[in-house]
């Protein structure tokens, strides 16, 4: 068992899996992500400055929430993060497309694609179609 204090509160809870939140922080931060994905919604050209003084939510929290794709923004937007791999902005993730796609050839070209082996013909076998119930006297 993995006991932690709660980075939103202090409070000392049993730790399972990801943030290190209680659960009733965990939950606060679901509820606020809620009010934010749908205040973004609702004003596309928002700022990310504004987002964070609106909701009392840290920036960091917020570009954490893009880099997971749980939030994304429109084109028109003026947010927007630099791509991990070569820089350029983009609007939701940690790689534009050209990276991900760069990224999945190299990751393909890791594992040979299996060969399927054909069974040589036999040259017993013949072509033709057989019926097994015909009457031969026919």
């Amino acid at each position: 068992m993995d006991v932690r204090n709660c980075k939103g509160c202090g409070k000392l809870f049993n730790y399972l899996q990801g943030p290190p939140l209680c659960p009733a922080c965990a939950k606060s931060l679901d509820d606020k992500f809620d009010e934010v994905k749908e205040y973004i919604y609702e004003h596309p050209r928002v700022e990310m400055q504004e987002v964070s003084e609106v909701f009392n939510v840290s920036i960091a929290q917020i570009k954490q929430w893009i880099r997971e794709e749980r939030l994304s923004f429109s084109d028109d937007s003026m947010i927007g993060l630099d791509c991990e791999g070569c820089g350029v902005s983009i609007k939701t993730g940690r790689y534009c497309k050209a990276c991900k796609d760069r990224l999945a050839r190299g990751f393909e070209s890791l594992y040979p694609k299996p060969v399927l082996k054909q069974r040589p013909a036999d040259p017993r076998e013949n072509p033709r179609m057989r019926f097994l119930d015909r009457d031969r006297n026919n």
